[in-house]
């Protein structure tokens, strides 16, 4: 068997080595390889929701989702500048190419659907965070890595109409509920410091939303 060396090593694809490198500047520290296979998936599924032909497309336009690539991570900048025989030999590199080109090729999905994703601010900064204010509930317990509490509150939708008598020509008005929901993400898995998301069916149901937005 042939020893690799920095000579006998293929380039890597620009397209996996930039989604392998925001996957690793979102992840954790912690390397955890299903954290990273579950990143890059929901990044792959964002890119394609949205409309994007390329990796490199979705980071300069949806910075959002890939604010690794923008704000001087660390990790970001760590593995795009890595080559490729030192991706091979240290396994957090060497996970998140491998996550990269899993998501690429439509495989295993450790994210279960997720379109989105929350690292330590959600505990930090619980009472201010974005998805806690608009609720968020976990779908197992397990999935509640930061011991925080559901945010639930029933929100009810209603449209109002108006008719006119036609004997008295006076203006009538009548509410009826449309639907409700109480929550508005719902965990779908987590992996070391990452808790992944999906829209509430409910919600999306009732305000006719986006399964991506």
């Amino acid at each position: 068997m042939t020893k690799a060396t920095k000579e006998s090593m293929p380039p890597l694809d620009a397209e996996v080595r930039l989604l392998a490198a925001i996957t690793y500047g979102e992840a954790s520290t912690k390397d955890d390889v299903d954290e990273m296979f579950a990143l890059a998936s929901v990044l792959i599924r964002q890119k394609d929701a949205r409309g994007h032909k390329s990796v490199t497309s979705f980071a300069a336009k949806e910075k959002t989702f890939a604010y690794a690539a923008i704000d001087g991570n660390v990790r970001f900048k760590k593995l795009m500048k890595a080559s490729e025989f030192e991706i091979l030999q240290q396994p957090g590199l060497k996970a998140a190419v491998s996550a990269a080109v899993n998501a690429m090729n439509g495989g295993e999905d450790k994210s279960n659907g997720a379109y989105f994703w929350d690292g330590a601010d959600i505990k930090t900064n619980y009472a201010r965070h974005f998805k806690v204010r608009r609720g968020i509930k976990f779908a197992d317990p397990s999935h509640n890595i930061y011991g925080i509490k559901e945010s639930t509150k029933v929100v009810i939708i209603s449209k109002t109409t108006k008719t006119r008598s036609r004997t008295t020509g006076k203006i009538s008005t009548a509410t009826e509920e449309v639907g409700r929901y109480d929550h508005q993400y719902d965990s779908t898995a987590a992996y070391g410091g990452t808790i992944f998301w999906k829209l509430n069916p409910e919600f999306l149901k009732v305000t006719r939303g986006w399964e991506y937005k």
